[in-house]
């Protein structure tokens, strides 16, 4: 099976229903979990939040906090968990914003990827470091950990 055939079983057992907030992924989360047939048992929604106009906008992202943190960085991370499911029918939400390359910075280096993952009562945030393994990697990576952290969000639940 799939990550998101796991995550499809265990959510649709447990009755989670999920919302994606995604940056570097652009949509991947959520598209891997619609390749899926019967994912519409489990996912309400997914927002692309590729700019920081749209994290504020569709999210509810602070200006601040970007302003501070950068929109790479796990307090931008929370903010995006918390508000797709703020805004939607979601039982919990994952996010991603992260470096995937090419470039990124001494601070912010290519590979840096920054997750969020939220209920109602509770976010945990983390960042990867999946180093420079080439954009196509680094979403991929990212896209598969979002899947995991799913899949374990929603057997706890």
């Amino acid at each position: 099976m799939t990550l998101a055939e796991d995550l499809l079983e265990i959510a649709k057992a447990k009755g989670v229903v999920i919302a994606t907030a995604e940056s570097c992924t652009g949509g991947m989360v959520s598209a891997a979990i619609t390749d899926v047939a019967g994912s519409s048992a489990i996912l309400d929604r997914g927002f692309v939040t590729y700019t920081n106009d749209a994290k504020i906008q569709m999210l509810g992202v602070s200006p601040a906090t970007l302003d501070a943190h950068g929109a790479v960085s796990e307090p931008v991370a929370r903010e995006m968990a918390e508000g797709a499911v703020a805004r939607s029918n979601a039982t919990i939400a994952v996010s991603i914003t992260g470096i995937a390359g090419p470039g990124g910075s001494e601070f912010k280096p290519e590979g840096r990827v920054c997750f969020g993952i939220t209920s109602k009562t509770e976010t945990i945030t983390e960042t990867v470091e999946f180093g420079a393994i080439g954009r196509k990697n680094v979403r991929d990576s990212a896209r598969n950990h979002a899947l995991r952290l799913l899949i374990t969000a929603s057997s706890q639940f």
